[in-house]
C-alpha cells in the first residue's frame, strides 16, 4: 500500500509564523509551490538587502557547507563522552570523495572572499543567524548599524562568491 501523497502545502500556523516570508508560484492545487522564505538569508532577499544572484550565490556557498559535513553530527548527546575521541567516527575527515569536493569548494571560496565577508556568510547562511546579532558580534553597539553592517558585508560576501563560482566554471 502507499503512503497518500501529501500535496496540502504548509499549515495555517505555519504561515502566519512566516509572515510575509515566503513565495507562492502556480495558481492551481496542483501546480502550486510555496517556498517558504523566513530564515535570516531568505529574509534578506525578501527586504532587498540582497540581490538574487548574491542570494543565490550564498545558498550555494551554504549548500557547500552543508554537504562538506561541517555542519556536525546530528547525534544525542552523552555528556560522560563530550571530549572523548573516536577513531571509528572519523571526525575532522571527509568521509566519501563527494564531501572532499564541497569541503575544498567550500573552503576555497572562504579565502577567495576574505576574512570579515566570510565571517558574516558564514554567521547568516550556514549558521542561520540574525543580521543585528551578526553586526552585533562585529562589535557594532548600535542595533541599526549592526544591521547595516552586517548588510554590507553579507551583499559584499554574495557578490565576491557570484564571481568566484562564475569563475569555477
Amino acid at each position: 500500500m502507499q503512503p497518500p501523497l501529501d500535496d496540502a502545502g504548509p499549515t495555517a500556523e505555519r504561515l502566519s509564523k512566516a509572515g510575509e516570508f515566503f513565495q507562492l508560484v502556480g495558481r492551481s492545487r496542483s501546480t502550486r509551490r510555496i517556498t517558504m522564505m523566513d530564515d535570516p538569508l531568505g529574509r534578506s532577499l525578501m527586504r532587498r538587502v540582497l540581490s538574487a544572484v548574491e542570494y543565490h550565490a550564498l545558498r550555494r556557498y551554504a549548500l557547500h557547507w552543508a554537504a562538506a559535513g561541517l555542519q556536525g553530527p546530528l547525534n544525542s548527546v552523552d555528556l560522560n563522552r563530550v571530549y572523548a575521541f573516536d577513531p571509528s567516527q572519523m571526525s575532522g575527515l571527509a568521509r566519501t570523495e563527494a564531501q572532499l569536493d564541497h569541503k575544498r569548494t567550500y573552503y576555497a571560496a572562504k579565502q577567495a572572499i576574505g576574512f570579515r565577508p566570510s565571517y558574516v556568510a558564514d554567521q547568516v547562511a550556514c549558521f542561520g543567524r540574525g543580521l543585528q546579532e551578526t553586526g552585533e558580534s562585529l562589535g557594532m553597539r548600535s542595533p541599526y548599524r549592526a544591521r547595516q553592517k552586517a548588510a554590507e558585508l553579507l551583499s559584499d560576501a554574495g557578490h565576491r562568491l557570484s564571481a568566484f563560482f562564475d569563475a569555477l566554471r
